[in-house]
C-alpha cells in the first residue's frame, strides 16, 4: 500500500517568510510538491498517530496537491487528517483547527494575495502546534533536506472524495472532511458580541464585503449574511475561483478598485471591507475613508475592550517594523507594552504565547490577536462591526476622532515590482552605505535622528533575526524604510514604506501623498531609486 518512490534533491524549495512560493508550473514538475511535502514530514519528530489540518486557498492546483498530501500523510503515519469541504480552509481557519483539536500541526496551501491559475502563483506552508506559521529553525530544517532527500514515501490508493464530508480510511490513517467553515464561525461567536452587531444591521446599517472570489467568501456569507443578518448581497464576489475571477486578490484600493469607487462615491454604503485569496488580510474602508491598515491596527487596539473577548484589556500590541508608529502611541496611551519585529507573522507568535501582545498587526492588510496564531481579515471586520455597533458613528468620525486624540501618522508604501534583484539590491546596497553618515544630516525639513538595518531580539526565546530592512528615522517623526518583499515570486519587489507624523488636527485632512511628498522626494534620491531600477513610478501605492 505504501510506494518508496525514489527523487533526487530539486534547487529553490527554501521556505520564505509564508512558506514555499512558486508559480503553478513550477509545482507541476514531477516530484516537486512530493519532495517538499516529505521534507517537511522527515524534518518533524513524534507525530505519529497524531492530527495534520490540511486545507488552502481553492486556487489552481489546490485540489490536486491536497491529495498527494492526504496519500503522503497516511504514509508517513499520521492517525488523523482534518481536510476542508472541496479542499478549503482559510489560513485563520487552519489556525483555529489547529488549536481547537491540539492537532501536531497544519498545511496550508496558498500563495496569499498573489495571482492564481494556470500560470499564477501556488503555495505550500506548515504551520506548527501552536497554529502558527513554522519559525525559521524549522523552515531551515526543511530547506537543509530538500538539499538531501533521496526517496518519498505515498500511499498507492484511490484519490479521496474531499467533495462530501464524513470519513474514509486510507490503511491506519482516517481522512475527515470537515465544514470549513464551522469551527472558525464558533470562535468568533465566543469573541464577539453577535447580538449587538445583528442589531446594527436590523437598524438599517449597510454594508458591502468583497470576498475577491476567494476563500473568504463562504466565510462571510454564512457570518455576515446568516448570523448577523446582514441583507442577501452584502457580500460580493462570494465564490471561491481556481484564478480569483482573473483578479488580484489583494485587498487594496487598487486591486479592489470597485469596492474603492463605490465607497468614494455617492451611493456608498456604511461601511465597506474585503479580504485576500487565504483570508488573513483585511481591507477597511469607511463611507468616503480608506483606512490604512496601520491606523486599523491602532484603532482596533485602543477599542478592543469593548468585543467581549477582549473585555480584560490588552495585555500589548505587537507591529512589524515597516508597520507604522500609529500603534505605539496607542500602547504609551494605555499604559501597554508595544513590540516591534520583523515583518512575518511568525514573529508575533512568541510574544501571543508568553501573553506579552494581544493584538497584532502588519501594514500590509493584516491584522489579527491572540485568538490564533495567524493574521485574520473576518475577525478585523467583525473587530470593526464591533466598533461601530457601539459607536453608531461613520467609520471616518471614528477615524477622524482618533486622529485628534493620538495624532496622524500620514503613511504609504510604494511597492516597485519585479524589479530584477541585481537592481532591486542595488538599491539597499546604495542606502545601506549611506547609513553611519545619515544621522544629523538635514535634507530640508528634515533632520535624520537615526538610521540602521533592523534587527530583532526576540525577548522570549532569545533569538536573533538580523538584516530585517533599512530604518532611516528623523527628528519629527518622519521615517523611511526600505525592504526587500519575500512574498513574490519573480524578480524582487522594492517596498519603501513613507511616514510623516502630524498632531496639528487643522493638518490631519490632507492627501497623504501631498502630506509625504517631501519625505517621498528624499525616499527616491537616497536610494537612487529611479536610476537603479528605471521604474519612474511605483508600481503600486496604497
Amino acid at each position: 500500500m505504501i510506494r518508496t518512490v525514489p527523487t533526487q534533491p530539486i534547487d529553490g524549495q527554501k521556505p520564505g517568510t509564508s512558506g514555499l512560493r512558486k508559480k503553478v508550473p513550477v509545482f507541476q514538475q514531477p516530484h516537486y510538491v512530493e519532495n517538499f511535502v516529505q521534507s517537511i514530514f522527515d524534518t518533524l519528530e513524534g507525530f505519529a498517530g497524531t492530527t495534520l489540518i490540511v486545507g488552502g486557498d481553492g486556487r489552481y492546483f489546490n485540489r490536486e496537491v491536497v491529495q498527494t498530501i492526504l496519500k503522503m500523510a497516511a504514509a508517513a503515519g499520521f492517525g488523523r487528517v482534518r481536510v476542508g469541504q472541496g479542499g478549503l480552509l482559510s489560513t485563520p481557519a487552519v489556525s483555529v483547527a489547529i488549536r481547537k483539536h491540539q492537532a501536531f500541526g497544519g498545511i496550508i496551501l496558498s500563495a496569499s494575495h498573489n495571482p492564481g491559475g494556470p500560470d499564477g502563483d501556488f503555495g505550500i506552508k506548515y504551520n506548527i502546534g501552536n497554529g502558527g506559521p513554522a519559525p525559521e529553525k524549522i523552515t531551515d530544517a526543511i530547506f537543509a533536506r530538500t538539499r538531501s532527500i533521496s526517496e518519498y514515501r505515498i500511499a498507492d490508493v484511490p484519490d479521496v472524495d474531499i467533495d462530501s464530508i464524513g470519513e474514509t480510511v486510507l490503511g491506519d490513517t482516517v481522512v475527515e472532511i470537515v465544514d470549513p467553515v464551522a469551527d472558525y464561525a464558533e470562535l468568533m461567536q465566543q469573541l464577539f458580541d453577535f447580538e449587538a452587531i445583528r442589531a446594527l444591521f436590523a437598524g438599517g446599517f449597510t454594508m458591502r464585503f468583497d470576498a475577491m472570489s476567494a476563500v473568504t467568501g463562504p466565510y462571510a456569507k454564512r457570518i455576515l449574511e446568516g448570523l448577523l443578518g446582514a441583507a442577501p448581497g452584502t457580500v460580493v464576489n462570494d465564490t471561491p475561483l481556481p484564478d480569483f475571477g482573473g483578479h488580484h486578490p489583494d485587498p487594496n484600493p487598487v486591486n479592489a478598485k470597485d469596492l474603492y469607487d463605490l465607497m468614494m462615491g455617492p451611493d456608498a454604503p456604511d461601511f465597506g471591507a474585503a479580504s485576500d485569496g487565504d483570508g488573513d488580510r483585511n481591507l477597511i474602508i469607511g463611507r468616503g475613508i480608506f483606512v490604512t491598515p496601520s491606523d486599523s491596527l491602532a484603532i482596533l487596539a485602543a477599542h478592543a475592550h469593548l468585543a467581549p473577548g477582549y473585555a480584560a484589556g490588552i495585555a500589548g500590541i505587537a507591529r512589524s517594523m515597516p508597520t507604522s508608529l500609529a500603534a505605539d502611541h496607542v500602547a504609551k496611551a494605555l499604559g501597554i507594552g508595544i513590540y516591534e519585529t520583523p515583518t512575518g507573522w511568525k514573529f508575533f507568535g512568541n510574544l501571543l504565547d508568553a501573553g506579552l501582545a494581544t493584538i497584532c498587526g502588519e501594514e500590509s492588510a493584516g491584522t489579527g490577536s491572540n485568538h490564533i496564531r495567524e493574521k485574520d481579515g473576518v475577525w478585523a471586520v467583525l473587530m470593526w462591526l464591533t466598533l461601530l455597533s457601539h459607536r453608531r458613528q461613520p467609520a471616518i468620525d471614528i477615524v477622524r476622532e482618533h486622529w485628534a486624540r493620538f495624532g496622524r501618522n500620514y503613511y504609504s508604501r510604494h511597492d516597485y515590482e519585479a524589479v530584477p534583484t541585481q537592481a532591486a539590491n542595488g538599491v539597499m546596497e546604495a542606502i545601506r552605505a549611506q547609513i553611519p553618515t545619515l544621522p544629523g544630516q538635514a535634507f530640508g525639513s528634515l533632520t535624520v535622528s537615526s538610521a540602521d538595518d533592523f534587527s530583532y531580539h526576540d525577548p522570549v526565546d532569545g533569538s536573533d533575526s538580523k538584516n530585517q530592512g533599512l530604518r532611516i528615522l528623523f527628528e519629527n517623526g518622519s521615517r523611511i524604510v526600505y525592504r526587500l518583499s519575500g512574498t513574490g515570486t519573480e524578480g524582487a519587489t522594492l517596498r519603501v514604506y513613507l511616514e510623516r507624523f502630524e498632531a496639528d488636527t487643522a493638518r490631519q485632512d490632507l492627501d497623504p501623498q501631498a502630506a509625504l511628498a517631501e519625505v517621498i522626494a528624499l525616499a527616491r534620491k537616497l536610494g537612487a531609486v529611479v536610476e537603479k531600477t528605471g521604474m519612474a513610478e511605483p508600481s503600486v501605492v496604497t
